[in-house]
């Protein structure tokens, strides 16, 4: 059965993965220094990935398979929503 996207676990900050990314749950403790692209505007919930509705708390990225991000997070993958 499909599972509930509400019922996805988070993406844990500490992850591998996450951290390769520079992932935080809040995009304004992004990595400036290792980002210096990175602007406070740019957040999950307006990137291409997220699948989640712009007004979710948090939703399913296939970059993290099976998890959900915040949609107030950010990531190194960030890419502008159309």
């Amino acid at each position: 059965p499909m599972i509930a996207r509400a019922d996805l676990p988070k993406v844990d900050e500490n992850d591998p993965q996450a951290k390769a990314m520079g992932y935080v749950g809040d995009t304004t403790k992004a990595d400036k220094t290792k980002f210096p692209k990175h602007t406070v505007a740019q957040k999950c919930n307006n990137c291409q990935l997220f699948q989640g509705k712009a007004s979710d708390a948090q939703g399913p990225c296939p970059l993290f398979s099976g998890k959900s991000v915040a949609a107030n997070g950010w990531c190194s993958a960030y890419m502008k929503k159309a």
